[in-house]
């Protein structure tokens, strides 16, 4: 089996305050970390409010600070809303305070909508179009410092200057991020939990392309999947309704806190709201242990991932809990811990 992580979003429900479910991060992470996960990434999304945490970095040093083994990292850290040296020291920042623990997850969406996009950048120098590979080129060259002997910032330094920036991914769903986290010799996430685009395809496809640029010695592919497991396919897939409807209403538009199993239970579902949700399950793993590993044992296969990476946003926290370590069972991180 391969290593397993986490994806978390700190989940705001219906019953929960955001307060709340940032504690309910930090309690999650304890409990991987316990378990034997081997990373725990935090997203980044403003404006969302289902989602507790626009400031992956700030939740990074919470959560590396009351766990001891396991890698914390950005998944990721959107870098168009951020200016480049600030990313550099802050992880710089993390990487020396938690030195071998820390990894930086990089995308190149906003992680918003278009108003928060233009609050968030408003008073940055603004580009027109995808400035996501420049702005990823003046990050690695605070870490190379490899600017033209005229650049300006030829004379900043990037504190703490005697540790290195952490492990950089690239984290992607579509045919570009592949493409590009092979020719820059990063390692690469793709996210089949929202992803339009072929998994299997991107991943090989990063994994045929890689190029070795002093980044990585070799390629390194990170599947993160959207799953839900229970001790019973009937239990997971009571569980997984909540999943059902908060993607529907989305689809919609409509950006609410997750809402509880007996919300989604009575939502009026049309058959063209049915017909939706299926759609939307081909990328959601639901049920007991072993039907969630047979499902995914083809994909992680063929898609020749080195690790999966797991989001379970379920109402219910210690539901999350559970599902994590019925997955690490299943997974044997209980063995290979003792072993």
């Amino acid at each position: 089996m391969i290593p397993l992580s986490i994806l978390d979003l700190s989940v705001v429900t219906s019953g929960t305050k955001p307060a709340a479910a940032l504690r309910n991060s930090i309690d999650l992470a304890r409990y991987a970390d316990a378990l034997g996960f081997t990373r725990y990434w935090l997203a980044e999304h403003h404006n969302l409010a289902s989602v507790a945490s626009p400031a992956p970095d700030l939740m990074i040093g919470q959560i590396a600070a009351v766990t001891k083994n396991i890698r914390v990292g950005s998944g990721g850290v959107m870098l168009p809303n951020h200016a480049p040296l600030m990313v550099a020291e802050r992880f710089k920042m993390l990487e020396a305070l938690f030195p071998g623990r820390i990894d930086l997850g990089l995308g190149r969406a906003p992680g918003t909508d278009g108003p928060t996009a233009y609050a968030l950048r408003s008073r940055l120098d603004r580009r027109e179009g995808d400035d996501f590979l420049e702005r990823l080129h003046e990050l690695t060259l605070w870490e190379t410092r490899a600017f033209p002997p005229d650049h300006p910032f030829n004379k900043v330094v990037a504190m703490p200057d005697d540790t290195p920036l952490p492990p950089i991914w690239l984290l992607g769903s579509s045919d570009y991020s592949s493409e590009l986290a092979a020719q820059v010799g990063m390692g690469y996430a793709f996210a089949h939990h929202f992803a339009s685009y072929d998994a299997i395809a991107a991943m090989t496809n990063y994994r045929a392309h890689f190029k070795q640029t002093g980044w990585r010695e070799t390629p390194y592919a990170i599947l993160a999947v959207a799953v839900v497991v229970a001790e019973t396919d009937a239990e997971a897939e009571r569980l997984a309704a909540s999943m059902d409807l908060n993607r529907l209403l989305r689809e919609r538009g409509q950006y609410v806190p997750l809402p509880s199993i007996e919300e989604a239970q009575a939502y009026p579902y049309t058959d063209a709201d049915r017909s939706v949700i299926a759609r939307n399950r081909t990328r959601l793993f639901v049920g007991s242990p072993s039907t969630v590993i047979e499902r995914l044992e083809p994909m992680i296969t063929t898609s020749q991932a080195d690790e999966l990476m797991v989001i379970t946003a379920v109402y219910d926290h210690e539901a999350r809990k559970k599902s994590y370590r019925l997955l690490a069972d299943a997974f044997g991180l209980a063995k290979r811990e003792a072993a």
